[in-house]
């Protein structure tokens, strides 16, 4: 089963919002995809949340481009940025992506974010979405969510 971002935001509106925020502190985050041979191909790239969905533009004829056309399936990491501190926790999101052909909705991403042209344009389809962070710093937080599963929540010492 897979989910939209407003799906998810609508689910799980909290997570949502310190997702969002942990991608909006900082331009770029990684990318990890499925080169022909099945092993990974990590890339930096910049996302985008809008209109309930959560984007990803990439530069013409990119390996990661090509890789997500045979094989739409993606992790996708947040920055965390300097130091130790993880500001907001660690934020990581699985799903598929899938190319954007429709001039219409690549004319409003054009219109939104201003993007070097031409590019590849994705929509992305979550399959989870997990945040790690440290409380009072004892214990190790670990929320999942998956499409059509209850946000779990693990505390560990």
């Amino acid at each position: 089963m897979t989910a939209n971002w407003a799906f998810f935001a609508a689910a799980e509106p909290d997570l949502a919002t310190t997702v969002e925020r942990r991608f909006g502190a900082f331009t770029h985050h990684v990318l990890a995809t499925l080169r022909k041979d099945g092993s990974p191909r990590t890339s930096g790239l910049e996302v985008r949340f809008l209109a309930g969905e959560l984007w990803l533009g990439l530069m013409p004829g990119s390996l990661k481009a090509l890789d997500l056309r045979r094989d739409p399936r993606f992790a996708l990491q947040a920055n965390l940025g300097e130091g130790t501190g993880m500001g907001g926790g660690d934020v990581r999101i699985s799903g598929r992506a899938f190319e954007v052909e429709d001039a219409g909705t690549k004319a409003g991403y054009v219109e939104e974010v201003e993007p070097p042209e031409p590019f590849h344009l994705f929509r992305t389809e979550l399959t989870e979405v997990v945040r790690t962070s440290v409380e009072d710093d004892a214990y190790l937080v670990v929320q999942v969510w998956q499409p059509g599963e209850p946000l779990r929540t693990v505390r560990r010492t």
